[in-house]
């Protein structure tokens, strides 16, 4: 395969509950029948309330089995829960095995490795990072084996949550450190990312449009299908507006592109928890 097309939608936020996130989700999937990827990764965040509400990862799963092209997904917090970080307050709803294995019932997967276009592409489950549930450890060992067996082959790693703001050792603060992958794990992370040709970075969570550079690895922020967070509660370090991301990945190469679907509107969190 010379080329491969991809498209990454995030923190669609599906839920029977909310017909404007339905309707979002609804223009990005008109989007995507025009363009017709090859594959579509929803990079987390795919239900609203998937700890609680088993029926809104199963609805969550219904929309994108409509769509034109193959999915693969990645849990987000509103799928599993969240991790603890050595900083900030124990997550209220934390990451368990039994969550994990839930999303995995409906999703089929939490993790994933495959090749394309000469690269390889791996995808991460964030929550569980930290947690020290068994499936962490795991994780880290079939990370390593799957970076190896890149055998000198490009990588494209997503996952939920972003590594860092700017950069690795950006200081964890305890109202923003729910946002990146927590240390001490981050550390270790990127350590063994760095041993490998790792050019793309592509995270969701943060519900803002983000596209920087760190060492030889182009970090990608995916916005948000569903809504954006008004500043009182999240201040500006990127794009809010609702939208995706398109890839076209060569050998050696790949080229970005950011993209609002027509009709997609910035639906507000204030228009839904104040209701």
């Amino acid at each position: 395969m010379a080329e491969f097309r991809l498209t990454q939608i995030s923190d669609t936020h599906l839920t029977r509950n909310f017909a404007k996130l339905t309707d979002n989700f609804h223009r990005v999937s008109e989007h995507i029948d025009a363009v017709r990827p090859d594959l579509v990764i929803n990079s987390g965040d795919v239900s609203w309330d998937g700890p609680t509400s088993h029926a809104d990862m199963e609805f969550a799963r219904e929309l994108h089995a409509a769509l034109p092209a193959d999915c693969r997904y990645l849990p987000g917090n509103h799928d599993i829960g969240d991790n603890p970080t050595a900083v900030g307050v124990a997550p209220s709803c934390p990451a368990t095995e039994e969550r994990r294995e839930a999303f995995v019932s409906v999703f089929g997967e939490d993790r994933w490795q495959f090749e394309a276009a000469n690269w390889r592409f791996i995808g991460l489950n964030s929550l569980i990072m930290n947690t020290g549930i068994a499936s962490e450890l795991e994780q880290e060992d079939w990370l390593a084996s799957q970076l190896s067996g890149a055998n000198g082959k490009p990588i494209a790693l997503f996952l939920h949550k972003p590594l860092f703001l700017n950069e690795p050792g950006d200081p964890e603060e305890a109202a923003t450190s729910f946002r990146f992958v927590a240390q001490p794990v981050r550390a270790r992370l990127v350590a063994l990312l760095g041993a490998y040709d790792v050019r793309l970075v592509a995270s969701g969570h943060v519900h803002q449009c983000r596209d920087f550079t760190y060492g030889h690895a182009r970090h990608i922020w995916a916005p948000s299908v569903a809504f954006i967070v008004p500043d009182r509660m999240q201040e500006v370090i990127g794009t809010k507006e609702t939208g995706l991301v398109e890839y076209r990945f060569r050998p050696d190469s790949f080229e970005v592109r950011h993209v609002r679907a027509s009709g997609q509107v910035d639906v507000s969190l204030d228009e839904l928890i104040s209701k």
